[in-house]
């Protein structure tokens, strides 16, 4: 099943556009280092090393929170970040869509607990729950919103801390992932920024990637931690990254070499440079963060996203693609005027 959002050339106007104009995140205060990872399992009776992790993944080290910190204090730091650097009062948001597979209850959504905090009471807010892939859909929807004229101002933001969901004694998933929140800030433009979007999912694929638990009758049933068949994702995802950018520049009528910077999701190096390779893309036009912290899922890219217009990568004017990919299985990706 998949969902398109596009704007060609041909097509009416619509309700009013949107664009990013800010961005911002939040990284909790302790670094892991591969090696003090590897120190930290060899406790557990499991090997690893700084060399071994590196080799197969490119990650060198990870944020991870105390305990006791949730998604919701991560996303609303990133949110108030991307309001200032936005310039934007949360008194004035029409819409606020959180992107996390770690929420802090079951109900209420982890959006609502942020909208508290930050004022932003005229918002409407909701989470949506598409894995790694969360923040490309939340981004998405919010966009429909816009070109709908329900929204004019929106809050999207990707938040996790998938630490709690990690069993420490798998090494095939624990040295992958780290803990974090990103945030964009979307008004309403007269010109395009979001240009073209494309959702896609294969639920038949869920097994691969799953955290397939559960709390029912007052009790955990089935496997509460994450598990993945490492080959088929990495299989599963370079197919569908190099297809999915491929239908969304067509959706925009752009060719590929107009675009300046490639944001794909940051779960492995090598998924990422094999995408980069497939789609003709060099990696001096790639923005890659997955070394300093890991895979954080939903927060991923805009994590990636906001490191590069903070350090003066991404500027103004620039063509970005956003690509998400991540357990249901789920996959998708948006272009960009910044």
């Amino acid at each position: 099943m998949s969902a398109t959002t596009a704007h060609p050339s041909s097509s009416p106007a619509p309700a009013a556009w949107s664009r990013i104009v800010g961005s911002g995140s939040c990284l909790p205060e302790r670094v892991v280092s591969n090696d003090e990872l590897a120190a930290e399992l060899a406790q557990r009776g499991v090997q690893t090393s700084d060399a071994w992790i590196v080799e197969r993944t490119g990650i060198r080290q990870r944020h991870i929170a105390e305990r006791g910190v949730t998604s919701s204090d991560l996303g609303t730091e990133a949110a108030r970040r991307a309001l200032q650097d936005a310039g934007v009062d949360a008194a004035d948001l029409d819409l606020i869509i959180v992107a996390t597979s770690t929420p802090d209850f079951v109900f209420p959504s982890t959006a609502c607990l942020i909208q508290a905090r930050l004022g932003a009471s005229r918002a409407a807010a909701f989470d949506v729950q598409a894995v790694c892939t969360g923040f490309i859909y939340a981004l998405t929807t919010a966009d429909s919103f816009m070109r709908a004229g329900r929204a004019r101002k929106a809050l999207v933001i990707g938040t996790e801390v998938f630490s709690r969901i990690l069993d420490w004694n798998d090494r095939s998933t624990c040295v992958l992932f780290g803990d974090g929140a990103g945030a964009v800030v979307l008004e309403a433009s007269p010109e395009p920024g979001v240009m073209a979007a494309k959702l896609h999912a294969d639920g038949s694929q869920t097994k691969i990637l799953c955290a397939a638990g559960n709390v029912a009758y007052g009790e955990v049933t089935g496997d509460p931690f994450l598990r993945m068949e490492g080959q088929a994702v990495f299989k599963q995802a370079v197919t569908v990254l190099d297809r999915v950018a491929q239908e969304v520049m067509e959706e925009a009528g752009v060719p590929l070499s107009d675009l300046d910077w490639l944001i794909p999701h940051q779960a492995n190096v090598r998924i990422i440079n094999a995408t980069a390779k497939r789609l003709g893309i060099p990696l001096e036009r790639v923005v890659s963060t997955v070394d300093l912290h890991a895979n954080t899922s939903a927060a991923s890219v805009p994590l990636a996203l906001d490191a590069a217009r903070r350090d003066g990568r991404v500027k103004r004017g620039d063509l970005v693609m956003l690509q998400g990919v991540g357990g249901g299985f789920t996959w998708g990706a948006v272009l960009a005027r910044m």
